[in-house]
């Protein structure tokens, strides 16, 4: 009897085992805390881009001619100060912490969860497979996102984003954008491609990618902001310069000794040629 128990005990491990390979291949798991990586493309992300930097942003002639008037005044404004970066632009400076929402009922994962550090943004990534709103449904920082593994990288498509910038030196993004993520998690790093398209301001997809670490003992602190008047200025108007009248848009390429055309961007930027 005990080795008829044995038997059954070891078939029923094996049919167990065979059970689980039949199952689709499970996907990483990203929940928890993740410290950001600033070894790529740090004098961008950190200290910032030079006015007038365009290299490598397929930015089209309209985006230029706005990019060209921009004056870093604006973000002195009450209304910039504690505006949160775009989804698209985010993952770009400050860690992430990543938890799941569980249907009780099923205990299916129904979305992710997201919270970042600079200007305490939360974004939902759902994965239940909901239809996308109109396209005339209310435009946010974070827009709307639908999630879907494939294998171990989580697929990421987000619509709904107000209108923005792809570069912190006034490279507009605007709110017909989409941008397309995928999150890849390999050993303890965490790897996110962003891919932006925009039918107005950008000839091709524009992509970055971004590096994290998993830090188990990770914490993200309150992040209070309350906007004030630094500058007085006239009530309505925004700094700016108009055509032809910025001061300052050849001072990055005499820097580093490049014709300014060079530094205007554009889709052949993107390229070694």
């Amino acid at each position: 009897m005990n080795k008829l128990h044995s038997s059954f005990g070891r078939l029923g491990l094996l049919s167990f085992l065979l059970a689980l390979q039949s199952l689709p291949v499970s996907a990483q798991d990203l929940t928890g805390g993740w410290a950001i990586l600033i070894h790529e493309d740090f004098p961008e992300r950190i200290p910032g881009p030079d006015i007038a930097e365009y290299a490598g942003v397929p930015l089209n002639a309209a985006a230029r001619y706005r990019a060209l008037s921009w004056d870093p005044a604006q973000l002195a404004m009450p209304e910039y100060q504690c505006r949160p970066h775009p989804s698209d632009y985010g993952n770009r400076f400050s860690d992430l912490r990543v938890w799941r929402e569980v249907d009780q009922a099923s205990q299916r994962t129904t979305a992710l969860q997201m919270r970042r550090e600079w200007q305490a943004p939360e974004r939902t990534i759902y994965l239940d497979g909901r239809a996308r709103p109109s396209a005339h449904a209310q435009h946010t920082w974070q827009g709307f996102s639908l999630g879907e593994w494939d294998g171990n990288m989580l697929n990421v498509q987000t619509t709904h984003l107000k209108a923005s910038y792809v570069r912190r030196n006034g490279v507009p993004r605007s709110d017909q954008a989409e941008h397309q993520e995928h999150y890849i998690v390999h050993d303890e790093h965490l790897t996110i491609v962003t891919v932006i398209k925009d039918p107005l301001y950008l000839e091709e997809p524009f992509i970055r990618t971004t590096n994290y670490r998993l830090d188990p003992r990770f914490s993200i602190d309150p992040y209070p902001c309350e906007p004030a008047v630094e500058i007085e200025r006239d009530r309505g108007f925004v700094p700016h310069y108009l055509p032809e009248e910025n001061p300052f848009l050849e001072e990055y390429a005499e820097r580093y000794g490049l014709r300014f055309e060079d530094a205007m961007g554009g889709a052949s930027t993107m390229y070694p040629k």
